[in-house]
Order: structure tokens, then C-alpha cells, then sequence
């Protein structure tokens, strides 16, 4: 009679960071030296780079090695010069594919900040507002194209200063990733909210209800008779509230809740085709893969690398 040794569970789950963690032996500043502006930087391996999330912003420039990046349910590659702000709670990890012998002394240059402190300000502070639409990408990720140079020369700035010095740095550093247009987003759908027609509440009404019962028919025709607008006005307030047509936001979203099962559970692939609303197994596989440049087998595969990077 063969025994089967029983097998440990993979881990599925970020790790969230405490502030206990976070040692200056680790390249931390020390929250009692610095305010709520605080710079960090370390080599690869690192017990600092593992699939996890916290609390705080995240900018993150990379300058050395090239990779895999892996941004909630975004896998996509890195090398210096890569600039990516991530969201509070938006788990994340860099895994280096090309790290040479020894390792390497520094590979991230980071800024981590709260929110807190920049939205309580902007109340009373009208120039800092211009900042709150870029928070709000955060959320999903930003990957910046083009600031390589002026962000590594803005770290520096900010790392050098303190007090008022610092917080100046930091917010001339804020203000040019916020007039940048050269960027993506990384993970999930972005619901924009900057008009003031009262219909875009009903939109928001309409995609919290796709997204929490993602297995259900969606019909644009039967919603826009739902909130009495013809179908062709549904149409236009839904693109521009969501920056995509109806169809395309359902798939997305579907899409998206399907990365996290892949990532996150040890489902099969089939159940999941269906737990997220497609009717079928084939249409799945074609719409994932034109979503998310591989196959959902890929992306579990490959999903599987953001536990590495730990010394």
C-alpha cells in the first residue's frame, strides 16, 4: 500500500507589513527621525521583497536588474528605470530574473507616504487637490514612462532633506508625477468620477452591481431601461464614467475577479469560467488571453513567482 505524504498548502496570500517590521537594519528611516515622508532603499535579495502590501503609497523606482513585476493582478516585466506608484493595500512584489552572483547592493529607490495627512490638507490647501486624481489612480497601480532620470534625482532630494526641506522635495516630486501623461495603469478596472451629471451616480449604482454578481446576465439594453435613459445615452454615460463600452467593462471585471481566483485559490480553471460569469470554457481562455497577454493556466504559473525574492 503506497502512503501519500501529505502536502503543504501553497501560499496564496500577501503578507501585510507592520510598522514592527520595519527596521533601520533594513534600510528603514526611523519614524521618529522623519514625518510622514519616508525614503528607503535596499539591494536584491531582501527579506524587504516578498508579496506583500501596507498601509502606505508606494513609489518605487528600480535601478538595477530586470524581472517580473507583480501588481494585484497585473504580471508584467521590469528594468531600471522602471517608476510604479502602488495604492495602499495594493499588494506587490519585484522578482528579479537576472540578479548576478552576490546579488546586488541597490535595486529600489522608494518613498512611502500616507494618505491621510495629504487629503486633510487639501481641504484647506486648494494647490494640493491637484494631487487627489493621481492618488486615486494609485489604487491600481501607475506605471510612469519617461521620469527615470528626474525621479532618481527627486529621491535623492527628498532623501536628503528634512522637515519642511523634505516635504517640499516631495511635493514638487508629487507634482510631476501628477501632470504626467505618459503612464498606465497596472491592475483591475478604473471607475473615473470627475462629472457631475447625476446619471453617473446610477453608473456607479450599475457597477457595483456587476461586480458583485459578476455570474449574472448583464444586459446594457434591460439597465438602461432599468434607470428609464434609451440605450444609446446608458452607452455614452457608461463609457465615459468608466472610460470603456458596457461589454467591454463586464469582460474586464469578470477578467479581473478571475486573476484573483487564479492567484489567490486552487480552483480549476473550468469553475472559474463560470464562478465569473462566462458561458464557456473556450470564449474564457480567448478573452483572458487577449486581457492579460497569456493563458489563465499561464497566468497561474507564472503568479506562483511573486512569492520569491526573499534572502
Amino acid at each position: 500500500m503506497t502512503v501519500r505524504s501529505r502536502t503543504i498548502p501553497r501560499q496564496i496570500k500577501p503578507e501585510l507589513e507592520h510598522e514592527l517590521a520595519r527596521s533601520p537594519n533594513l534600510g528603514y528611516e526611523s519614524s521618529t527621525e522623519v514625518g510622514f515622508v519616508r525614503c528607503l532603499s535596499h539591494g536584491y535579495p531582501t527579506p524587504l521583497a516578498r508579496w506583500h502590501y501596507h498601509d502606505e503609497y508606494e513609489l518605487h523606482l528600480i535601478t538595477s536588474t530586470s524581472g517580473k513585476l507583480f501588481v494585484g493582478d497585473w504580471i508584467g516585466p521590469f528594468q531600471a528605470g522602471q517608476l510604479v506608484l502602488t495604492g495602499p493595500r495594493l499588494p506587490h512584489n519585484w522578482v528579479s530574473m537576472d540578479m548576478p552572483e552576490g546579488g546586488v547592493p541597490v535595486r529600489d529607490l522608494v518613498i512611502q507616504f500616507t494618505h491621510e495627512p495629504l487629503a486633510q490638507a487639501s481641504e484647506t490647501i486648494p494647490e494640493l487637490r491637484e494631487v487627489l486624481p493621481l492618488l486615486e489612480r494609485a489604487k491600481h497601480g501607475i506605471e510612469f514612462f519617461g521620469l527615470s532620470e528626474s525621479a532618481e534625482q527627486h529621491w535623492h532630494k527628498v532623501k536628503g532633506a528634512r522637515g519642511l526641506k523634505r516635504f517640499i522635495a516631495f511635493c514638487d516630486f508629487l507634482s510631476e508625477l501628477a501632470a504626467c501623461t505618459d503612464y498606465r495603469l497596472l491592475s483591475s478596472v478604473q471607475l473615473q468620477s470627475d462629472d457631475d451629471d447625476a446619471s453617473i451616480d446610477q453608473i456607479h449604482d450599475v457597477v457595483s452591481r456587476i461586480t458583485d454578481h459578476l455570474a449574472d446576465e448583464h444586459s446594457a439594453g434591460a439597465l438602461a431601461a432599468e434607470l428609464g435613459m434609451s440605450e444609446s445615452k446608458f452607452s455614452r454615460f457608461f463609457r465615459k464614467a468608466t472610460g470603456n463600452t458596457f461589454t467591454d467593462f463586464v469582460n474586464r471585471v469578470r477578467i479581473s475577479r478571475a486573476c484573483q481566483l487564479l492567484m489567490d485559490s486552487d480552483q480549476q480553471i473550468s469553475h472559474i469560467c463560470y464562478e465569473v460569469g462566462f458561458n464557456n470554457v473556450a470564449n474564457f481562455n480567448r478573452r483572458f488571453l487577449e486581457s492579460k497577454g497569456m493563458t489563465p493556466s499561464e497566468f497561474r504559473k507564472q503568479s506562483l513567482n511573486r512569492f520569491r525574492g526573499a534572502a
